[in-house]
C-alpha cells in the first residue's frame, strides 16, 4: 500500500513541476486526469493516444522522480440525458480505458453517471427516496439505463484488461456501498469501487464496515483519501443533504477536509488496516478539496498522516500462532 495523490489541484503547474514537488514530500503514485471533471492539463488525452513518444516521455519523466501512476482519472456523466453530453463522455471515459491500457495502467476512476428520471426528461434526477411511487418508477427506468450503458462500457474494460473503479458520489446513480455492488452484479468484475471514505460519512455510512462490505467481494478497484467533517450545529436543523454553496464554510452542515481534520489518525489506521483485511495493497490517493487550507498544505498534513498510517512491508508468517 503507498500514498498517491490526485494531480488536479496542480493543473496551472507542469507536470514535470508537480512530479518533482510530490516525490519530494514523500509520495508514491499520482492519479491523472485526461478528461471530465478533472481535465487533462497533465495528460492530455488525445494526444498520448496517438503518440507513442508522447507515452515514452511520460514514463521516463515519472521515472525519474520514481512515481508510478495508481489510475487515470475521468469523471463525468455518461448516462446524462442529453445526447451531445453523454456522448462527449462516454468518448472521455472509452479513449481513458484505452490509453490506460496502452500505459499499463490497470485502473480508471469515474462517476456511475445519472440518467434523467424518465424517457422525456431533459435533467439528470438523483432519487433519494421511493415515495410517491412515481420516484420509485424513476429509480427503476434509471436501473435500465445504467445497465445497457455499463453493460457494454464493462465489456469493453474487460477487453482491454482495464479495471473501471466508480467513486460513489451524490447526485450519480451509485452513491453508496449497495448501489455500487448492485451495479457490479449488472456488468462485470472490472467494474468495482474507486472508495471515496468523503461522500460516506456526511451519508452516515460505516466507513470500515462499507471496505468490508465491498472488500470481502473483491469489489475494490482504488482508494481516495479524503476526509469529511461533520458540524452538528448546522446539521441538527438543516440535515446532512445541504445544498449551501460549498464555499460558504460557516454554514455548512458538512466540508470536505484533509486527511486527519474530520476523524483523526487512529480511524485512518483503521482504515488502512481493514483495506489490508480485505486484500487492498494499491494506492491511497489524495483528493484534496478542503475549503479550509492550501493544495499545498492539505496536502502535506494528509501525507503525514498517512504516512504513518501504511504498511510498507508484508505481515509475514505468524509465528506466535
Amino acid at each position: 500500500m503507498n500514498v498517491g495523490v490526485l494531480t488536479v489541484p496542480f493543473h496551472d503547474e507542469p507536470l514535470e513541476d508537480t512530479l518533482e514537488y510530490l516525490a519530494g514530500i514523500g509520495v508514491d503514485a499520482v492519479e491523472l486526469g485526461c478528461g471530465g471533471h478533472p481535465g487533462d492539463a497533465h495528460l492530455p488525452r488525445e494526444r498520448h493516444l496517438h503518440d507513442p513518444d508522447a507515452r515514452a516521455a511520460l514514463r521516463d519523466t515519472l521515472d525519474e522522480h520514481g512515481l508510478s501512476v495508481s489510475a487515470l482519472a475521468t469523471h463525468n456523466n455518461p448516462l446524462h440525458p442529453d445526447d451531445d453530453t453523454a456522448d462527449r463522455a462516454d468518448t472521455e471515459l472509452r479513449e481513458a480505458v484505452e490509453l490506460a491500457a496502452q500505459l499499463d495502467v490497470n485502473t480508471v476512476t469515474a462517476f456511475s453517471g445519472l440518467p434523467a428520471g424518465g424517457p422525456n426528461d431533459e435533467v439528470p434526477n438523483w432519487i433519494t427516496a421511493p415515495w410517491p411511487s412515481v420516484h420509485a418508477d424513476a429509480h427503476e427506468y434509471q436501473w435500465g439505463v445504467a445497465e445497457e450503458y455499463w453493460a457494454d462500457l464493462a465489456a469493453f474494460a474487460d477487453s482491454h484488461g482495464v479495471d473501471v473503479a466508480v467513486e460513489m458520489h451524490p447526485n450519480m446513480l451509485v452513491y453508496e456501498p449497495h448501489g455500487m455492488l448492485e451495479l457490479r452484479k449488472r456488468t462485470n468484475d472490472r467494474i468495482g469501487a474507486n472508495f471515496d471514505p468523503s461522500h460516506l460519512y456526511w451519508q452516515g455510512v460505516d466507513v470500515p464496515e462499507a471496505i468490508r462490505l465491498l472488500g470481502d467481494r473483491d469489489a475494490i478497484h482504488h482508494v481516495h483519501a479524503k476526509d469529511t467533517k461533520v458540524y452538528e450545529s448546522n446539521a441538527r436543523t438543516k440535515g446532512v443533504l445541504d445544498t449551501t454553496p460549498y464555499g460558504d464554510v460557516e454554514d455548512r452542515s458538512w466540508l470536505f477536509r484533509s486527511v486527519g481534520y474530520g476523524h483523526g489518525e487512529a480511524h485512518w489506521k483503521d482504515v488502512v488496516s481493514t483495506l489490508r483485511m480485505v486484500g487492498y495493497d494499491g494506492a491511497l490517493s489524495i483528493e484534496h478539496e478542503d475549503a479550509l487550507t492550501s493544495s499545498r498544505e492539505g496536502l502535506e498534513k494528509a501525507v503525514d498522516v498517512l504516512q504513518r498510517a501504511v504498511f510498507e512491508t508484508s505481515p509475514g508468517e505468524a509465528f506466535w500462532a
